[in-house]
């Protein structure tokens, strides 16, 4: 009995290695990560397909995964974008509003137009970069999210949970069988044999009705997938073409909005050196020679202090005034003027006189050489002193 008993012992270790070496041969993981396979050719395709469906559903919806990431990013981008050119379009109508010069408004009427513009296309860019949200972002997300691929994934565990637990079966069976053949005679042995071999059929009945769902849920999510994927990337296409379109038109009208404020200033600069050189070319007004020469500040309090010239008195305080011609002194007590320089007049005398501060020094100068001004930048008046 001794002998019998290690002959078929020796005999089971050689059916173990036999079976392990079939499932080393038909196996090579999948989604379970499992080794073994059921020994039957239905089964290792149904499995097979399985596997496969596993995989690529698995790749699809990494992949949407990232074109989300990929648009959302965009997204984020573009809204700051968004954010910085409806800053300068409201810069650029404030500046038209608040600044309008006395010969003439073109540059804030320039101003004012690319405000509005800048703002209507930031407007649409807006409207754009929601769409690419809605009609791609949110539809890719709620199918990676969603619950046919997390249903069908389940499924498909659920399946290969089952396989494992079949393919121990078979191996409990042939222990069983082996049990029987050694100890013949022995009906314990047997009624196990028919429970083990009736269980290994029922779970080979469920684990064919279950792959089959399982098989056609992953089947309809991977259609559902690409054909969703394609959709979505085909509007995607078209968003990025109408925006490229829109960038495009958007830089071709900040070209030329630059281009005609270039040639406004230029015409600006033009008028500016023109009238320049019209004052300058303009012949200064002669000092009459009977005008007695300025007074010494001596006499400030004392014979002018109620002279008055040209309807402007003492009594009406400091005004400023801009030298429209050059004037350059003949003693200590005039003061030298330069087209262009504002004056602090402090006095007006009946003889043609004035007298002022210019540039940190006093004196005195011909009332006509200056004309006066109600308005002075800022800039300007720190020249004055």
């Amino acid at each position: 009995m001794d002998a019998i008993r290690k002959q078929a012992t020796k005999l089971r270790e050689q059916v173990a290695k036999q079976q392990q070496t079939v499932l080393k041969q038909f196996g090579g993981g999948g989604y379970g990560s499992s080794d073994n396979v059921v020994i039957d050719e239905e089964k290792f395709q149904q499995h097979h397909k399985l596997e496969k469906l596993y995989i690529s559903t698995r790749a699809s919806k990494h992949f949407q995964r990232d074109i989300v990431r990929g648009v959302e990013g965009y997204i984020v981008t573009g809204l700051k974008q968004v954010e910085i050119g409806t800053k300068l379009s409201d810069d650029s109508r404030k500046y038209g509003v608040e600044n309008t010069c006395t010969s003439g408004n073109t540059l804030s009427k320039a101003a004012l137009s690319y405000g509005r513009a800048r703002s209507q296309m930031e407007k649409e860019h807006g409207t754009l970069l929601k769409a690419l949200g809605t009609q791609v972002a949110e539809p890719l997300r709620a199918m990676v999210m969603g619950a046919p691929l997390e249903d069908a994934r389940h499924l498909a565990q659920r399946y290969d949970r089952m396989r494992q637990e079949a393919e121990a079966q078979v191996i409990e069976v042939s222990r069983r069988q082996v049990k029987v053949r050694e100890s013949t005679g022995n009906g314990d042995n047997a009624l196990k044999l028919e429970a083990a071999e009736a269980k290994l059929q029922e779970l080979k009945s469920n684990m064919a009705i279950l792959g089959k769902e399982a098989a056609t849920a992953m089947t309809a999510v991977e259609a559902q997938q690409q054909k969703l994927t394609l959709q979505r990337l085909i509007a995607m296409i078209s968003k990025f073409i109408i925006l490229s379109v829109f960038f495009a038109f958007k830089v071709e009208s900040e070209r030329t909005y630059h281009q005609r404020t270039l040639q406004i200033l230029d015409q600006l600069e033009d008028e500016m050196i023109s009238e320049r050189q019209r004052i300058e070319a303009s012949p200064s007004p002669a000092v009459d020679n009977s005008m007695p020469p300025p007074p010494s500040y001596e006499d400030i309090n004392g014979v002018f202090t109620s002279q008055t010239y040209d309807g402007f008195t003492d009594s009406m305080g400091y005004f400023l005034g801009e030298a429209m011609h050059s004037y350059q002194a003949d003693s200590d007590v005039e003061l030298n003027l330069s087209i262009g320089d504002y004056v602090v007049v402090r006095k007006v005398s009946n003889n043609g006189w004035a007298e002022g501060e210019c540039k940190g020094k006093a004196g005195w100068f011909p009332f006509g050489y200056i004309e006066r001004r109600e308005r002075v930048l800022a800039s300007k008046m720190a020249e004055v002193f």
